[in-house]
């Protein structure tokens, strides 16, 4: 049931990014190397070599194990831009950049989950179709995007009003998976919530500590930092879902469940970074 509510979800959330891209976007990473190298190289390979040590360090099972790495595979997300707004951030950078994550991971995820599965799935009878997944990620990930950037090169008007509504919808949305996924597997959930649940948070918090380690080492300014951090530290949940969940892919929704607790912990960790930014950025306008 929950793989007919991830996929309408998966398809308006690149659909609708797609709205909000035009081609001169790309040109940021000449304009601004340093920042996207720093974003793409935690999203791409950090984050996954992340979650691989601490699959490891937490000795998941092999189903969560795949899951977990399966999340830090996935692109940015859209809600990334929002966030990166709140938080004074360069909102065009995080454009960008979740355009560009969600074009290279179509490449990267066939890649990192083929290797992820004959690690620790084979003994439990997990395989990865890499065919389907490519198909699937073509139809779900790339072709909105293309299509949303058609709709705001022939119509820009139409198109901004369109992502009005559904950048409102997104988070809504969301939650609505996350309640449908938890009836379903309620009990799953909380026999592994304390495992799991300290595992996907030392995941995002790891992320957040090294992008930001990274974005100080190449001295981006502070709005760039802001954005890289939210980049890194926010990924497309509902990708993962829906590969986990797919039935020409995993078929298993349980593998899913890391994605679902990364999604509630993603999105309070990075509200309370948002607050912390915001607050400090008011404390500094005040002593001036």
């Amino acid at each position: 049931m929950a793989i007919w509510i991830v996929l309408p979800i998966l398809i308006l959330l690149m659909f609708d990014l797609g709205l909000s891209l035009r081609f001169d976007d790309f040109a940021r990473v000449v304009k601004q190397p340093w920042p996207v190298a720093v974003a793409l190289f935690g999203q791409l390979v950090l984050l996954p070599l992340i979650a691989l040590g601490l699959a490891w360090a937490f000795r998941l099972p092999p189903v969560f194990f795949i899951g977990l790495v399966l999340i830090a595979c996935c692109p940015g997300g859209s809600s990334s831009n929002v966030f990166s707004k709140l938080a004074g951030g360069d909102v065009a950078l995080s454009v960008t950049l979740t355009a560009l994550s969600s074009v290279v991971t179509l490449f990267t995820i066939p890649l990192i989950m083929s290797w992820a599965t004959d690690l620790v799935g084979q003994s439990v009878g997990i395989s990865l179709p890499v065919g389907n997944l490519i198909k699937q990620n073509l139809v779900l990930m790339l072709l909105p995007v293309l299509l949303g950037i058609g709709l705001n090169y022939a119509w820009p008007q139409v198109a901004k009003k369109v992502d009005k509504v559904l950048s409102k919808l997104a988070f809504p949305l969301l939650l609505v998976l996350i309640t449908v996924f938890y009836i379903q597997h309620h009990r799953t959930i909380l026999e592994n919530i304390g495992v799991l649940g300290l595992c996907v948070t030392a995941l995002i918090l790891v992320a957040i500590g090294c992008s930001s380690l990274l974005s100080r080492l190449v001295r981006t300014d502070n709005r760039q930092r802001r954005t890289v951090i939210i980049e890194v530290g926010m990924q497309n949940a509902a990708q993962a879902i829906a590969i986990a969940s797919s039935p020409i892919i995993f078929a298993n929704e349980q593998m899913a469940i890391p994605a679902i607790l990364y999604s509630l912990m993603m999105n309070i960790v990075l509200l309370i970074y948002v607050g912390v930014v915001r607050r400090h950025s008011t404390d500094r306008t005040t002593r001036a």
